[in-house]
């Protein structure tokens, strides 16, 4: 009996393969160098200026002494305007362009290179935008709600896409199911197609908030640099990035506290980073999803 005949597979050499893995192993590698000398040298410079009054007492003698207390409301106030304003935005459009745009649909094409367009634009345009717009246009001056809208623009094109390819990514067999129960369209939205899509919508949410609070062009333009404690959103307010901005190219001797402000920044990006992914984790599991 003659015997099948048996597919030959490709040779594999096992230098290639060597060879693969160790350009992927130092890439790695390097990437996590310079991380590691970044942060290295952060908590080296940063970390004796840290203390209670750093982080509570206004800024004295141009930032050299004091701290960054009024820094810090303000950055919180300018993030907290910016999420407010993006979040729902961005849901509803990610909602519109995922479940009621089909994907060969032209206007749906063209919001999307828009958004596409919109994600690269450097964040000195969107300051200009913002200072023509929102400080002048609007009339609301150099003002945290000036900054913490012009940071909406800038976060929502990735927050609308990261949330896009979430709800895209949910099979279409939770849609045929609940269809199939009699579930409307809002029920299916809000108890199934939402909770799976938690995943994108936390990666959009984790980078527009390293983008805002990171942001330095734009706020110069639009939130301005006064550092003193803002006592409403139309009050003029210092972000940290322009804080740290000001000290180190502006304050000569602003070095050491420029490196304190820099460590605070990173600390308060990591924390809210973990925050954003803890709730997203909480929201899954509650709904029944679970996502790594």
């Amino acid at each position: 009996m003659a015997k099948p005949l048996q597919r030959s597979s490709p040779s594999r050499s096992p230098w290639l393969d060597r060879l693969s893995a160790f350009g992927v192993w130092s890439v790695a590698l390097i990437i996590t160098a310079i991380f590691a000398w970044i942060m290295g040298d952060i908590l080296w410079r940063g970390a004796g200026q840290i203390s209670w009054d750093f982080l509570t007492l206004p800024p004295q003698n141009a930032g050299r002494d004091g701290g960054i207390g009024p820094i810090l409301v303000s950055t919180g106030l300018i993030l907290v305007v910016c999420l407010s304003v993006s979040l729902p935005l961005g849901l509803g459009t990610a909602v519109f362009l995922s479940e009621f745009t089909a994907a060969d649909n032209g206007f749906g094409r063209l919001v999307r290179r828009s958004l596409d367009i919109l994600s690269g634009v450097p964040s000195i345009v969107f300051g200009l935008f913002g200072y023509t717009f929102f400080a002048q246009t609007l009339g609301l001056g150099f003002s945290i709600l000036s900054g913490g809208l012009t940071l909406a623009c800038m976060v929502l094109p990735i927050l609308i896409r990261s949330a896009e390819e979430g709800f895209r990514a949910v099979p279409a067999d939770y849609r045929l199911s609940a269809a199939s129960l009699g579930l409307s369209r809002t029920a299916t939205l809000w108890h199934l197609l939402l909770p799976a899509a938690v995943p994108g919508i936390v990666v959009g949410l984790v980078l527009g908030i390293g983008r805002a609070i990171a942001e330095t062009a734009a706020l110069i333009f639009t939130s301005g640099y006064v550092d003193r404690m803002p006592t409403s959103l139309l009050d003029s307010g210092r972000a940290l990035s322009v804080h740290i901005f000001d000290l180190s190219m502006n304050v000569p001797g602003g070095d050491a506290p420029a490196y304190g402000s820099a460590l605070v920044l990173v600390v308060l990006l990591i924390l809210l980073n973990g925050a954003a992914n803890w709730i997203g984790r909480r929201l899954s599991f509650q709904s029944g999803f679970h996502w790594r």
